[in-house]
């Protein structure tokens, strides 16, 4: 059977084949073959073309979609957000507790293996399919990188949860040799980051899918170049890891300024900038309130399509695309099938995990009152979770199934990267690259506000030297170029014009910074903020972890689980403090089951 695929710019016809296995409901035809690869993608039959190729990519996602619950897991519950409930089974109180027994399932790293010897078995036979011309360099190059990078992700996960890891980069005979120390020696955590750096720099090609790949369709509503890793936000999050703060920052700028080559329109001010421009509607992803209305509480703007929780919720439009760079969709229709619902939902689901106290306490410190005085973050109990009963429901991965109303339609999202953990990233990065005020304005509120040296009028005043990150009168050089310009004599606006800040976007004060320490105390608002504004999308553990042990400084991280169990009453959070003292004991047993 084949099908034909309109997009924008080409008409593409290909076998079903890669359609159905992308997960999607695309027509009413039936029939779909449901790529699963198992141990290994074998034989001669999948390699013949591009299209057997794209199967692949696509089957190796679907593969790689099973890890959802485990990353989040594995990232929320062993830090200091998210804790068990009342119905959590033993394994989900071990992580929470940081007593994690080698019987553990959520443990076992057999699951990631599995993905990562079909990614070896792919690159190999991509690598065979270029030299017999079965495919384009191009073609090759686009596919190849794709691969090696969700490879190169998987990896840097296993170092962030077992420290010590094999690293396998051919595909072997039986996935069982992994557990042979002889054969495949483990590699300690930096030493891993350094093979990381090594390989995912060294790849040719770092863009997204070309515009003309078979892969970049559009169908039903989804778009796909948004399926597939963005490779310079991996580079990013690499180089960070191991220190190379420029590196890491210029990576991240390149996407930051993913829009500029757009002609001028919505796009390019609003596509990953933390945009405080109302819009039509306030169709966008601010915490605002109605004209009239902005000391009412009630009157937030909160609904699917309206508001900053909208990003969760929002159909994948033109305003979705602002906001998000990686998100996998699960459909109903299609396996894998939503974990999430299972975990988090109250009414359709085992409600096995919820917020901290903790974390309900920081969305409703003082700190983060609102800037017209409602005392709290609305990023927290109005748009994270909610009070579902007695009982706090995190609600991120859970407003699409509640608005379709039907216990069979599951669809929803794994979220992987979007503008927020972008800015704050860069922010992370410029901050150690000792540009403060850069960091401090991404953060806040924006480049516009905090450049604006004296104040200027954007409707009196000249602002050509104002609103953008120039000293004297030269730019400053990539990756630190912001022109926030905004003015009518001469008329301006520059890119970053609309960029308000991850804080200011909440409707936030500024975070404060202390005198005489900013790179501290800016670093820590940054990862405060983290959590306050990513909270559950599997970033809370490594972000601990990668301040700590950048600080050497395992205080960092003990305190705040200590905090989550203490608040909670559990009677070893003391000893849990102790324990994660020592940096040896944050990494979990690597057994293989």
């Amino acid at each position: 059977m084949m099908t034909t695929i309109r997009t924008k710019t080409k008409k593409i016809t290909k076998p079903l084949l890669w359609v159905a296995v992308l997960l999607l409901s695309l027509s009413s035809c039936e029939e779909y073959l449901d790529v699963e690869p198992q141990d290994k993608l074998a034989g001669e039959q999948l390699y013949r073309n591009v299209y057997d190729a794209d199967a692949v990519v696509i089957g190796i996602y679907g593969k790689f979609m099973g890890l959802a619950s485990k990353y989040v897991i594995l990232n929320e519950m062993r830090a200091d957000l998210m804790t068990t409930t009342y119905n959590s089974d033993p394994y989900l109180k071990e992580l929470s507790e940081q007593n994690i027994s080698a019987e553990n399932p959520y443990v076992n790293p057999k699951d990631f293996y599995e993905v990562i010897q079909n990614c070896n078995d792919a690159l190999k036979n991509f690598n065979i399919m270029v030299a017999e011309k079965k495919f384009t360099q191009s073609q090759y190059e686009q596919r190849y990188a794709d691969i090696a990078c969700i490879r190169s992700w998987i990896y840097l996960q296993l170092g962030i949860q077992y420290g010590t890891v094999p690293y396998i980069t051919d595909p072997i005979t039986s996935l069982e040799d992994v557990k042979n120390v002889s054969k495949y020696p483990r590699l300690s955590f930096n030493q891993l980051l350094d093979e990381l750096v090594k390989f995912t720099e060294g790849l040719t090609y770092k863009k997204q899918y070309d515009a003309t790949s078979s892969l970049v369709v559009t169908v039903d509503g989804y778009y796909t170049p948004k399926f597939f890793i963005n490779k310079e936000c991996l580079l990013g999050d690499l180089q960070l890891w191991r220190g190379n703060y420029q590196q890491a920052a210029m990576h991240y700028k390149n996407v930051l300024e993913t829009s500029s080559d757009l002609p001028s329109s919505t796009a390019l001010y609003e596509t990953y900038r933390m945009s405080i421009f109302g819009g039509s509607g306030n169709n966008d992803f601010l915490v605002a309130y109605p004209s009239g209305q902005y000391y009412d509480a009630s009157a937030v703007y909160n609904t699917d399509t309206q508001g900053w929780r909208s990003m969760f919720a929002r159909t994948r439009d033109a305003v979705w695309n602002t906001e998000w760079i990686w998100s996998l969709p699960f459909d109903s229709k299609f396996a894998p099938k939503n974990p999430f619902i299972a975990i988090f939902s109250k009414t359709g689901g085992q409600y096995l995990a919820k917020p901290s106290q903790r974390a309900i306490s920081l969305w409703e410190s003082t700190s983060n009152y609102q800037k017209n005085g409602i005392p709290y973050d609305a990023r927290g109990k109005k748009f994270t979770y909610r009070m579902v009963g007695n009982d706090p429901v995190i609600m991120k991965y859970l407003y699409k199934y509640e608005a379709a109303a039907d216990v069979f339609k599951t669809d929803g999202d794994w979220f992987l990267y979007r503008a927020e953990k972008l800015n704050l990233r860069y922010a992370e990065a410029a901050n150690r690259d000792n540009q403060h005020r850069i960091a401090d304005a991404i953060l806040n509120v924006g480049i516009l506000k905090s450049f604006n040296r004296g104040n200027l009028s954007v409707s009196t005043d000249d602002v050509t030297n104002a609103m953008n990150t120039v000293i004297g009168k030269n730019q400053r050089p990539f990756p630190y170029d912001f022109d926030a310009r905004q003015g009518e004599h001469p008329y301006y606006r520059g890119n970053w014009y609309r960029g308000g800040g991850v804080r200011g976007r909440a409707n936030l004060q500024p975070a404060a910074v202390v005198v005489g320490d900013s790179l501290t105390s800016i670093e820590d608002n940054i990862i405060d903020e983290a959590g306050l504004s990513l909270a559950y999308e599997g970033n809370r553990w490594e972000d601990l972890v990668r301040i700590s042990l950048r600080r050497n400084n395992p205080a960092f991280l003990a305190d705040k689980v200590y905090d989550k169990l203490n608040k909670e009453g559990n009677t070893h959070a003391a000893e849990v403090r102790a324990k994660l003292m020592n940096v040896n004991n944050w990494y979990l047993p690597f057994t293989w089951k």
